[in-house]
């Protein structure tokens, strides 16, 4: 039967979008829902900003009347600004296991992009590095964590036949909590300290999170801008994030380094792993999801890393040693069993020695992918 890909008409349309992935992905292990309201949120031009400086497309492929793949189409204006780059990406590509269907989508995507004048297609990726990056290539035994892409293995066959090449890696390290901080953790720490009277801040509230979400925030402006895939926040979009991921934060795991004088410097945030919580309540808050996901959050053996940063003029002072002190002293007084570092570029050498410094091992690799359209 003939595949017609088509451009999303109406609220209908997007409800299809937005659930397929579950038909799809049933019966797989590997594959965690999204958060529901989030997704409509994330593909809603009235609710995410960040379609305001972006050419966008969505669109479905159908065989006769079943919708059978999905894809996303971004320019980020913003971003090739900034770059001096020619760059389309597609995202958010699901399809049932039939090459020909991968092909019908990325060939719409590529036309579309290639019309406004894009010479490069790369992806998948999002808005910004915020959003799910690459597609799985190993680790697919491993268990998922949040915000990274559930995939089949055979996504990568696909684009690699369809004239696919790597664009960029990005590693997850497995680090193994241990039941006592190494004392030379402990005593580079102190030195730290002792030397040049840094603050380090942990929390017991959300509330007394709130003051320092925008700073976090300029800070990550900041440091990132040389990062694949970053995109500088506006302080709404710093609010809007803000606004979102708070009330799943455990402030427990939320450390901030600032100076004497109340300068932040260096900022980490871990949570809980809620991937199993937002798999047993099936993407869904209401009427009782957040119940399975906060009882989940509670059980869980994993701390996943999620975002973290240090001023550029206070690197290489053992700051990033000290944070990591604090969480693993919070990860092992909550009971945890093993830190999942999320997705650290492979170019990222200090994180990754750092990773490895506590002994963390590469278990995944996300890969995105880039085929020029001249």
């Amino acid at each position: 039967m003939d595949i017609e890909v088509r451009a999303l008409q109406g609220r209908k349309d997007m409800k299809t979008f937005i659930y397929l992935p579950e038909k799809i992905h049933q019966g797989h292990q590997g594959w965690i829902p999204p958060l529901y309201m989030d997704e409509w949120s994330f593909f809603d031009e009235k609710k995410n900003k960040s379609f305001a400086f972006s050419n966008t497309i969505l669109a479905l492929a159908w065989m006769g009347d079943k919708p059978v793949g999905r894809i996303m189409g971004i320019i980020s204006h913003k971003y090739n600004q900034l770059r001096g780059e020619k760059k389309a990406r597609f995202f958010a590509i699901e399809c049932y296991q039939d090459i020909e269907i991968a092909r019908a989508l990325i060939d719409f995507v590529s036309n579309w992009a290639r019309n406004i004048g894009m010479e490069t297609l790369v992806g998948p990726l999002g808005f910004s590095d915020k959003d799910p990056q690459g597609i799985k290539i190993e680790g697919f035994d491993a268990p998922p964590a949040i915000t990274t892409n559930c995939n089949f293995p055979w996504m990568k066959d696909y684009l690699e036949e369809l004239g696919f090449q790597k664009e960029v890696d990005m590693v997850s390290y497995k680090i193994v909590i241990p039941e006592r901080i190494p004392e030379y953790i402990e005593r580079i720490s102190k030195r730290v300290i002792d030397s040049n009277g840094y603050v380090i801040t942990s929390f017991t509230s959300r509330r007394a999170l709130w003051p320092w979400i925008v700073p976090i925030f300029r800070l990550v402006n900041e440091t990132f801008i040389p990062i694949y895939g970053f995109s500088p926040l506006d302080e709404k979009e710093m609010q809007e994030l803000a606004q979102k991921y708070i009330p799943i934060l455990d402030p427990r795991f939320v450390k901030i380094v600032s100076t004497v004088g109340g300068e932040l410097v260096a900022f980490t945030i871990g949570i809980p792993e809620l991937s199993p919580g937002i798999k047993r309540a099936n993407g869904k808050l209401l009427p009782l999801g957040w119940y399975h996901i906060l009882r989940e959050s509670r059980k869980t053996k994993m701390l996943t890393l999620l975002l973290g940063a240090i001023k550029e003029s206070y690197r290489g002072k053992g700051i990033d040693t000290l944070m990591g002190l604090r969480i693993l002293e919070s990860a092992i007084e909550a009971g945890m069993e093993v830190m999942d570092s999320h997705l650290i570029l492979e170019t990222n050498t200090r994180m990754r020695a750092e990773c490895e410094r506590i002994e963390g091992v590469i278990y995944k690799r996300f890969r995105v992918f880039n085929k020029s359209l001249q």
